[in-house]
């Protein structure tokens, strides 16, 4: 069972709701028009805009990185890749998600529609989903063996996505948050 509260508007997108606000599908323009869902283009469009102003602080910075601007899973997505980035990623991601704010920001004041972009830099992402994927199955062996619930540590809207959607893919357990940022952690239980 995945957390069915509605994330505070400070919260990363990778969180395990997404709020129909977030992402504008069905929600009324002026007029009364429901507005649709982002197309491909205007999704692609969102990430050169984040790219733009990610190598405007890369410059600013004076740091070199590569920048891809793509589309995947329906979001728009931008990744650095390059040495030396390791300050971009910070302590437990928590300077790349600070990052992803300010180019979603800039993303809004550009289109004025909210962004649903993904940053990732160095890789960090797709290698902390594999440390978490470990992390989800562990507790789920655990309360399988001693059938109690067990509490993982304070975790991200990054985070506990990427351990919601193991847990959820796994018979006889389920998964839900609980608590407030920044100490919401996911909780694994039986299902029985």
């Amino acid at each position: 069972m995945t957390d069915t509260s509605i994330p505070s508007a400070d919260a990363s997108l990778d969180e395990e709701t997404v709020p129909t606000a977030a992402t504008g599908e069905g929600e009324p323009e002026e007029g009364g028009k429901e507005r649709k869902p982002a197309g491909e283009g205007e999704l692609f469009a969102q990430s050169e805009i984040a790219a733009d102003y990610i190598e405007g602080l890369l410059d600013i910075l004076d740091y070199d990185g590569d920048i891809d601007e793509l589309v995947s899973g329906g979001r728009p997505v931008v990744e650095v890749v390059g040495a030396r980035l390791q300050n971009l990623v910070g302590q437990r991601g928590a300077t790349l998600e600070a990052l992803q704010e300010l180019a979603r920001l800039a993303v809004f004041r550009q289109t004025g529609s909210p962004s649903r972009l993904l940053l990732d830099v160095g890789g960090y992402r797709a290698t902390r989903r594999k440390e978490l994927a470990a992390v989800a199955k562990n507790a789920v062996e655990k309360v399988k063996e001693h059938g109690e619930p067990v509490r993982l540590e304070p975790m991200s809207a990054f985070e506990r996505k990427c351990v919601h959607d193991v847990v959820n893919a796994m018979s006889g357990v389920e998964s839900e948050s609980e608590g407030v940022e920044p100490t919401r952690r996911i909780v694994v239980r039986p299902t029985d």
